[in-house]
């Protein structure tokens, strides 16, 4: 089972009795409840060659089934241009890991610094670090910043339309360490405020939020801002890099931390990943961002320099005190992002959020005049919308029946949840990649699938 582990039985042992666990088995308990664990051997037979090893993957590969995509819960299929490819995958960028020598490697310090800028811009703060490993440890970066932030502060408040992985993550996060979680309730798919004052007590560091929320919903943070800081806690907002072409920033929004999750600029859906996080405070706050940050300067000469800033992080000073436990940054993936955006401009970027919007809503239309329940709720939505059945075995009906005829239809929500109550409902996802044809050839389905 563990033929690749390359440790002795001793040296597995002594781990696992210093960390106090009996058992690989136990170690990966969590891993194993939530099915992600293969409990069998690869259906590989050992002695094979590289070539005829290469030939079962791609056999496997040759079984992924291809269609039109309408999936989203946090994974987009987004327009990319084909020189974001062809640029990215340079040798001088596609080799680069860390920049562990900045006075040698001013080509990847400036395109970071063009990516700290363009994250800027876009969330209207004032300082962005280098990127982090995904939108959903991002979260967890953010808990760690305010509790680091707030002295004797222990718990922070999530609110309950935040994606569940990041949700997830951060309670893994605190996990052992004495931090609390705590998660706002909902209601009719937005933040239900009432308690909000009350959870935001003297151990509470910060309301941490997500706009468009896990159903796609914009959230109004009216007022929100002036209530968190009233309690001296810090305001954080999870957003959509490109809805924030046309949804307010979180700057705007009176957040002190902006993160997210920068896949939807130019980065492949690519089953899942690698992704690229992102993150970004008010100037106060830039000495406790986690991760790396990269400053302009001019050399000796007076010309234009770049330099890692603000070091006294990581393994460099801090070690166990650290402001966090990145210690890179998603260079090539964060290089991508700055490719896509210049390409498109900022005019490009509104045209793609814009599209998005207007497909999402003529969907979302045509789909209520066969009589679905999509987008319903008291809040408006970006690109993404639910569609609730009558049966969970109405919606199973609909998704194979799309699928049979190319399509994706969505992701059934209860799988990112995992909660009973989300089996009836359809999250369907449409960015400006969808043609009229395709969305028209939807609501055909649909149609006969509604009779």
């Amino acid at each position: 089972m563990y033929s690749y582990i390359p440790h002795t039985e001793q040296e597995t042992r002594a781990m696992l009795d210093a960390i106090g666990v009996k058992s690989l088995e136990d170690l990966f308990s969590d891993v194993k409840e939530a099915g992600c664990l293969l409990e069998r051997p690869l259906d590989i037979e050992k002695g094979r060659s590289e070539e005829q090893t290469l030939d079962i993957i791609r056999g496997l590969a040759a079984l992924n089934i291809k269609g039109v995509s309408f999936l989203g819960a946090g994974s987009y299929d987004h327009v990319i241009p084909s020189a974001v490819k062809s640029l990215s995958s340079l040798p001088a960028f596609s080799t680069a890991y860390t920049p562990y020598q900045p006075e040698i490697s001013q080509g990847v310090l400036e395109a970071i610094f063009e990516y700290q800028s363009l994250i800027c811009e876009l969330t209207g703060m004032d300082v962005s670090n280098a990127s982090l490993y995904d939108g959903a440890s991002a979260a967890a970066e953010a808990a760690s910043l305010a509790i680091a932030d707030k002295r004797k502060s222990s718990r922070v408040v999530l609110s309950g339309t935040m994606h569940p992985f990041a949700i997830q993550c951060v309670k893994t996060w605190a996990l052992g360490t004495g931090r609390e979680v705590v998660v706002l309730p909902e209601k009719n798919g937005v933040n239900d405020y009432s308690s909000l004052e009350s959870l935001l007590d003297d151990s509470a560091a910060a309301f941490i939020a997500q706009s468009p929320n896990r159903y796609g919903y914009l959230e109004d943070f009216t007022g929100v801002a002036d209530l968190v800081h009233s309690r001296k806690c810090l305001f954080a907002i999870s957003s959509d890099p490109l809805s924030l072409a046309m949804q307010k920033s979180q700057a705007e929004w009176g957040a002190d931390i902006a993160f997210g999750d920068t896949q939807v600029l130019g980065i492949p859906m690519g089953f899942g990943g690698p992704y690229c996080g992102y993150m970004a405070v008010r100037q106060d706050l830039m000495r406790k961002i986690p991760g790396r940050i990269v400053g302009q300067t001019v050399d000796t000469e007076g010309r234009r320099a770049f330099v890692l800033t603000l070091q006294a992080r990581e393994q460099h000073i801090k070690r166990e005190r650290a402001t966090s436990n990145i210690c890179s940054n998603e260079a090539l993936c964060s290089l991508t992002n700055v490719i896509y955006a210049s390409l498109l401009g900022w005019e490009g970027l509104k045209e793609a959020s814009s599209q998005s919007y207007s497909k999402a809503h003529y969907l979302a239309a045509g789909l209520k005049e066969l009589g679905y329940c999509a987008g319903a709720g008291l809040a408006p939505f970006w690109c993404e919308f639910p569609v609730v059945f009558k049966s969970p075995e109405k919606l199973e009906e609909f998704t194979e029946e799309m699928k049979r005829n190319g399509i994706f239809s969505g992701v059934k929500l209860s799988r990112i949840t995992l909660d009973r109550k989300d089996d009836s409902t359809l999250l369907v996802a449409v960015t400006e990649k969808r043609t009229r044809e395709q969305l028209d050839r939807y609501l055909a389905i649909a149609k006969r699938e509604a009779r």
